[in-house]
């Protein structure tokens, strides 16, 4: 009997001792995304770019398996508690080496507390104020701080687009904000002038009452920033209802508004958009018509957005860093081999700032035009390259960030 309950404990250990084995031979990425709710759709399109990524890589790096676990934050935005107890989840139950994605600012900023107490990565793949990297040692963005292209955007309108006045419709929370901060200051550092402002509540906005606004206010140009999701299309609908077009008043926004689903609801309502930008699926690059293609095959026939890039350029400076660590998964060593990063993109030439570790990337001007097939798309005219975001190195400049990038309390 003895004998038995010997062979029995060493069969016991060797089962343990494989399982601990397999278990540092995993790496857990934690995705915390909004797949459902108005901005359900970011979640599907990042998480497209990040499917797209290991297809094309494999799921091993550096000896070790990759292992994917998603997470739900619905609502993005409305309700930070979530994504931040799906972020502490995640670590604590799940016990992931990374987190990655962050829908909308708020769901960032909630959980950077949790990073800085675990010491674990986060990934930023679409939130988009520039102060938020600053709120942890441990964030990483993939996608744009908002002011690194808004403030490109406001100067080209007043010095080369030859515009005078504009009004401004924004979201109300940090991206809207930081945009339209740095829209209108650049605009009027060039010369223009701000006739007037309205900020949009988050979630559910009525636009209709918003544009009339716009309207009454006979501005010769506006400048637009929403959220991704279902409202670029509804506001591109009430645009072209209120009698907006871009032949009327000068519209110029960021991204979301001349992406797919918004310019196929705008229709020929769309000609004359201005953008700045930091990618589009009409980017001319061998690498990205591969891109595109990759992801038409993953989404039924989609092109690839902003959050789809993203979620595609994140995996990388993920298995990129891992290669450099040779594994470890130590939060400062991860964080160390991302600084300083840089490769090609579908999107263009990108780098990840040493100092902020903030993304470095051209932005792009944008036309919406009539394509060869028909339909409207936009069209790249001129760029910015090595663009770094403004916010911080303002700060920088002012003494208010600490060396690791973060604020100086």
């Amino acid at each position: 009997m003895r004998k038995i309950l010997i062979g029995l404990g060493s069969v016991a250990a060797v089962a343990l001792m494989a399982s601990t084995a397999q278990a540092q031979q995993t790496i857990k990425i934690g995705l915390v995304m909004s797949f459902t709710g108005q901005f359900g759709d970011l979640g599907t399109m990042m998480d497209a770019g990040v499917r797209l990524y290991m297809q094309k890589h494999g799921d091993t790096v550096a000896g070790k398996k990759i292992e994917i676990i998603r997470k739900d934050s619905g609502a993005a935005g409305s309700a930070p508690d979530v994504a931040k107890r799906l972020t502490q989840e995640l670590i604590v139950r799940d016990k992931v080496d990374i987190i990655a994605g962050f829908s909308l600012t708020p769901d960032a900023l909630a959980s950077a507390d949790v990073l800085n107490e675990s010491k674990k990565v986060g990934v930023i793949m679409n939130a988009a104020t520039a102060i938020i990297t600053a709120t942890s040692p441990y964030f990483v963005r993939t996608s744009i701080p908002l002011p690194q292209a808004m403030a490109a955007l406001g100067t080209w309108a007043a010095k080369t687009g030859g515009l005078k006045n504009s009004y401004t419709m924004v979201t109300d929370y940090g991206p809207g904000i930081d945009s339209e901060q740095a829209f209108q200051g650049a605009f009027k550092e060039a010369g223009g002038n701000i006739v007037g402002s309205v900020r949009f509540p988050v979630v559910s906005p009525d636009f209709s009452a918003f544009v009339q606004r716009l309207k009454d206010s006979k501005s010769e140009s506006v400048y637009i920033f929403v959220p991704g999701g279902e409202q670029p299309a509804a506001l591109g609908k009430a645009l072209t209802e209120h009698g907006l077009s871009p032949k009327v008043t000068k519209v110029l926004a960021s991204g979301e508004l001349t992406n797919e689903a918004p310019l196929k609801s705008m229709g020929a309502a769309a000609e004359g958009i201005i953008t700045a930008w930091h990618y589009d699926s009409g980017h001319k690059s061998a690498m990205n018509a591969e891109f595109v293609k990759g992801i038409a095959g993953l989404l039924n026939g989609r092109k690839p957005d902003q959050f789809t890039v993203s979620g595609y350029d994140g995996m990388h400076a993920i298995y990129e860093a891992l290669k450099k660590t040779n594994g470890d998964t130590d939060g400062d060593k991860l964080i160390a081999a991302m600084k300083g990063l840089s490769w090609e993109s579908p999107r263009g030439p990108m780098s990840i700032d040493p100092e902020t570790r903030d993304v470095v990337q051209t932005v792009y001007l944008r036309r919406v035009e009539k394509l060869a097939d028909g339909s409207f798309g936009n069209n790249e005219f001129d760029k910015l390259e090595n663009v770094k975001d403004p916010v911080k190195a303002k700060l920088k400049a002012e003494g208010k960030l600490n060396p690791d990038g973060t604020s100086k309390k």
